[in-house]
């Protein structure tokens, strides 16, 4: 395929199912598979599966009974046939109308069933042929595509794809005996063109050895890239931070808690990382309220300590906030600058930021994603930090970290993701590989698991009356309003709605409203209100999804609990649990609750663990939902899947290793073949 030959218009449809180069094609794998290897007779076509059948046509005729439809008659040889087309083109009644007068016999796809008038095949896919033309010599492949292109056109390319292009093989003999694999070029032409008798059940379920053979590329392909990344990245020069200095030694001697044991094994990682010469890229992960913002401000007073800036950038206003609110009741104490840059200040405001920053006043820059825009430059900056880093595209991401390249002596800046949402070990070991990983698996001393407790929208009465109970005791509660449909909007208007409902259910409390198209003066007083106890019930977005700690705020309630995804569910009742009262965390669900709906519920009705919703999320989604928007420069896998195929991860990830130290051309050759097309984003 030379897309520069191509129509304009087709060479767009091919670019939307990710086909870009001519070997795209040989990797444009079918979904399915047809079988046209053989002839079904009329009386022995199973209920409800497609056959191949051989009919005669009688005659073909436009009615408009119960709307208009071409019905073509037929004879096959145990019975007549109608075949019924409701949408249609003039050119197949003439078609089969010469059908009828020649030796011609027509040969149709599809579900053979009893309609009105007999048997019937409605819309199938049909070929008027000579009587005796041999049959297909293998399976008919049904391939992933888009609007406007058929699959017979996707078909002829990708046929004469593998008929035109080399099939050689990447890896080595040796590495195809260790792993049992089959040469390349026989399985993708196995998976294009599966010969009669081929095992259709291990084909369409992805167990065939050709598709073992595929997945293991695909995997490989993975590791590969990921390795060279890691590769790249340990050959970049960063500043080294000892970690020890006078700032870190007094705020940790200040501290008024001891770090738990997960806190300081972690923290001694992130050090030994600071002290490298070539920049760190870890993942701090750890469940909500496990203590990870403690461990950022140490690896920023590190930087501090040896004359680098630190940036600390946030997805939301309101946790920019809250890392500014912090970071400052923590470090100002010790003489440390900070900075908090977001897009709502005022032009006068933004201007002696941005000023602070790149004069280096400012030792710790904080805010959202204002931090990597246009104009704003770091005098030296030694260490990124991004939270909820699920939340940033990776070109945000790279941009943060591009904003401290080169600065100074070409270092490039150290960079600590962290994330509450925990990443599940199939997906540690494949889309993460190229990150060091921190985890913090044990909460702080006191916190114990918020209650959760599942009631029907019918009894949203009970539930008033728990607010009451709890704001007479002196807790204070949130009422999170639904997600209808992704839309601001809405939710504002669910949450406008709510907030009057429950002053006039409640008039005796004090009830407070929070969403995210307030400005952010007013989003701050009301927090200041709730955190003071000014509020005693909070009606709020998913805005308060992350970033919130009010510890006598012991009681939630999710409205429409059913319309959220588990990490969201998890993250909000993360708000509750943070004080010493039982905190409560209750799920208002409205029936009929959809499969997806009832599954996700009993999971985080059942667990408390992250870890365990996460693995739960990820079976539940899969990779693709379940990483938003990291858009790794390895892609989202087309072929392996993470749970079925985890002896497939395994050996890919050993034979990824040893290609790279003793095959290092085919290792290359590889990771071209599988991923030249795509944006190697991996390093983000």
């Amino acid at each position: 395929m030379n897309a520069d030959a191509l129509p304009k218009a087709l060479a767009a449809r091919l670019a939307k199912l990710g086909i870009h180069a001519p070997f795209d094609l040989v990797l444009h794998l079918p979904l399915r598979y047809e079988d046209e290897t053989r002839l079904t007779p009329l009386n022995a076509a199973p209920a409800g599966a497609p056959v191949l059948v051989e009919v005669r046509v009688a005659r073909a005729e436009v009615v408009y009974r119960p709307r208009r439809q071409l019905v073509v008659h037929t004879q096959g040889d145990a019975g007549p046939l109608a075949l019924r087309f409701f949408n249609f083109y003039p050119s197949q009644l003439k078609q089969f109308q010469r059908a009828t007068a020649s030796d011609l016999v027509v040969r149709a796809y599809g579900e053979v069933r009893n309609g009105w008038a007999g048997a019937e095949m409605a819309h199938p896919r049909y070929r008027i042929v000579h009587a005796g033309e041999p049959l297909s010599q293998s399976l008919t492949p049904v391939y992933p595509t888009t609007a406007g292109l058929a699959q017979a056109t996707l078909r002829k390319l990708i046929l004469n794809a593998l008929e035109k292009l080399p099939l050689d093989d990447t890896l080595p003999q040796s590495v195809r005996e260790r792993y049992a694999l089959g040469p390349f070029d026989a399985a993708v032409r196995t998976l294009h063109l599966p010969p009669p008798g081929a095992n259709i059940a291990g084909l369409a379920e992805r167990t065939h050895p050709a598709w073992r053979r595929v997945k293991f590329d695909e995997l490989l392909a993975q590791q590969l890239s990921m390795h060279l990344e890691h590769r790249a990245r340990r050959a970049r020069r960063a500043p080294s931070f000892p970690g020890d200095g006078a700032l870190t030694r007094r705020f940790l001697a200040a501290l008024p808690f001891r770090l738990t044991h997960a806190q300081e094994r972690c923290l001694a990682e992130i050090r030994r990382d600071l002290g490298e010469r070539h920049p760190m890229q870890r993942l701090l992960q750890g469940d909500v309220g496990s203590g990870k913002t403690i461990l950022a401000a140490i690896g920023c007073l590190a930087a501090v300590d040896a004359n680098w800036q630190a940036a600390v950038m946030a997805p939301t206003e309101l946790l920019a906030e809250q890392h500014q609110r912090k970071f400052s009741e923590w470090l100002a104490p010790l003489g440390v600058r900070t900075a908090w840059l977001h897009g709502a200040l005022a032009r006068r405001e933004k201007r002696a930021a941005i000023e602070a920053i790149e004069s280096g006043e400012a030792q710790i820059a904080i805010g959202t994603h204002a931090l990597f825009q246009q104009g704003v430059e770091f005098a030296q900056l030694g260490l990124a930090v991004v939270d909820e880093q699920h939340r940033f595209g990776v070109q945000q991401r790279l941009m943060l970290r591009k904003k401290g390249e080169a600065v100074k002596d070409g270092l490039v800046p150290h960079q600590l993701m962290m994330s509450a949402t925990p990443i599940p070990r199939t997906l540690s070991m494949t889309y993460y590989a190229d990150l060091e990983v921190s985890t913090i698996d044990e909460m702080p001393p006191g916190r114990e698991p918020v209650k959760t407790r599942l009631v029907a929208g019918a009894r949203r009465g009970e539930v008033l009356s728990r607010i009451r109970e709890a704001c007479r005791s002196g807790q204070q509660a949130y009422w999170i309003c639904p997600l209808v449909e992704e839309s601001d909007k809405l939710e504002l208007q669910a949450a406008l709605e709510a907030h009057a409902e429950l002053k006039a259910e409640l008039p005796e409390l004090s009830v407070g409203l929070l969403h995210g198209r307030m400005a952010p003066p007013e989003k701050t007083e009301v927090m200041r209100d709730f955190a003071a106890g000014r509020i005693q019930l909070l009606v709020s977005t998913t805005v308060i999804e992350v970033g919130v700690d009010v510890p006598n705020a012991s009681l939630m309630v999710i409205e429409h609990a059913e319309r959220f995804g588990l990490a969201q569910l998890h993250q909000l009742r993360g708000r509750v649990g943070r004080g010493a009262a039982e905190s409560v965390c209750i799920l208002l669900y409205r029936h009929p609750l959809s499969e997806g709906a009832r599954a996700r519920l009993k999971v985080i009705f059942e667990t408390t663990d992250g870890f365990e919703v996460a693995r739960q999320d990820l079976l539940l989604r899969g990779p693709g939902e379940y990483l938003g928007e990291r858009q790794s420069g390895a892609p989202l896998l087309r072929f392996a899947d993470l749970e079925r195929d985890q002896a497939i991860i395994g050996a890919a990830r050993e034979a990824a290793a040893g290609l790279l130290e003793k095959h290092p051309g085919a290792a290359r050759a590889h990771v071209e073949r599988w991923l030249s097309a795509r944006q190697d984003l991996g390093s983000a």
